[in-house]
């Protein structure tokens, strides 16, 4: 529908495809359809290619226990690997997941590719930015003023 939108305004079809991200042929079909049908030519066409496996439920659900974290679930630590997290699925929601396409529903719950920072539990943030502000000045050497150009110097003197 965005795309009747734009094509209705004058935009060309190749704007419309590099505005929406997809590709040129795509809006040359919608076009015709435009053409033959309208926009209730459009609503019918319906979805593209195989059905989701997860609804928005499952999906939901996944979410909330890749937040709980691996440990919850009695690995030993707190990295999800997407083996992990394809067994996940299965056992949350009965499907099962190639591991390499876990990546895919992870980008799309709005996860990325993370370590998690090992940190001491005894950290002292205060004292770390302190440290930072005052004392790393002092020990941090400066460079000495210069009184000559150097002999490499492009700058005529």
């Amino acid at each position: 529908m965005a795309a009747a939108k734009l094509l209705q305004q004058g935009v060309s079809q190749a704007e419309v495809a590099r505005r929406l991200g997809v590709h040129r042929q795509s809006v040359i079909r919608w076009v015709r359809e435009l053409r033959k049908s309208g926009r209730a030519g459009l609503k019918q066409a319906g979805r593209a290619g195989r059905k989701a496996k997860l609804s928005a439920a499952d999906l939901q659900a996944i979410e909330q226990a890749l937040k709980r974290g691996p440990q919850a679930l009695g690995y030993e630590t707190a990295l999800w690997t997407a083996p992990r997290v394809a067994r996940l699925i299965e056992q949350l929601c009965g499907v099962r997941y190639h591991p390499a396409h876990v990546w895919r529903l992870l980008g799309q719950l709005g996860w990325s590719c993370q370590r998690p920072a090992g940190r001491a539990l005894e950290r002292d943030e205060e004292a770390i930015q302190r440290w930072k502000k005052y004392r790393w000045p002092q020990l941090k050497k400066k460079p000495a003023g210069r009184t000559k150009p150097s002999s490499s110097s492009t700058r005529a003197g």
